[in-house]
């Protein structure tokens, strides 16, 4: 069974460390916020100039004014700093991020992300995550596995005009935990009720298995 967009993020959440910098790209990656495990303390950044991001807000919670970069509401953490957007952008140009999660259209076995644009459609623009993929180390994308047509997002080469080259080490679907690494992608974990026969199939790229494959946990 396919993991949803909360398991998804909860998974993500996993690889969280305590002290960690964190930024979150729109969509999915935002849900990681929701999730931070017990135990721990890590600081969201966002693009827009906050860090200390907390979860989303519930009513009572809710300030029209204290939004992340995807315009989303939000709440603040105790501690939280805000500032300019350009110095949030020196933080994680300076390499000052300990770990970015992005979506993306698509991710091949060199680990260059297809984020930003699709020819022909509507670009709202590049946005921070040149700048995310370029100052950061420690990158997940976490995505569907395949488009909705059942077209592979894990390829041999991207198609699509790349957001950063070489800088994508792991990848969060809703079928597997996969890794990158030497020009192939690693299967580490499947979803739950997933077989590995049907992430083979969509993984258009080269992808190695081991014997056993575990489950994910959350």
């Amino acid at each position: 069974m396919a993991l949803s967009r909360e398991q998804l993020a909860m998974r993500v959440a996993r690889e969280l460390k305590d002290g960690y910098y964190v930024n979150l790209g729109i969509g999915i990656p935002t849900l990681v916020a929701n999730y931070v495990p017990k135990g721990i303390e890590v600081m969201m950044q966002s693009e827009n100039g906050l860090l200390g991001m907390g979860p989303f807000p519930v009513e009572e919670e809710l300030d029209a004014d204290m939004i992340n970069a995807g315009k989303q509401t939000v709440t603040a953490a105790t501690g939280a700093s805000i500032f300019s957007s350009a110095d949030s952008f020196a933080m994680i140009r300076g390499g000052h991020i300990d770990l970015t999660v992005l979506g993306a259209f698509e991710v091949d076995v060199d680990g260059n992300i297809a984020s930003w644009m699709i020819p022909g459609k509507l670009v709202k623009g590049m946005g921070g995550a040149m700048d995310l993929v370029a100052g950061a180390d420690n990158i997940i994308v976490t995505m569907t596995h395949a488009s909705k047509h059942g077209e592979s997002k894990l390829l041999s080469k991207c198609t699509l005009p790349l957001t950063g080259a070489g800088c994508i080490s792991k990848v969060v679907t809703d079928l597997a935990y996969i890794e990158i690494a030497d020009g192939k992608f690693y299967l580490k974990e499947r979803a739950p009720d997933v077989s590995v026969d049907e992430i083979i199939e969509k993984t258009a790229g080269e992808i190695a298995v081991p014997k056993t494959v575990p489950e994910m946990s959350f």
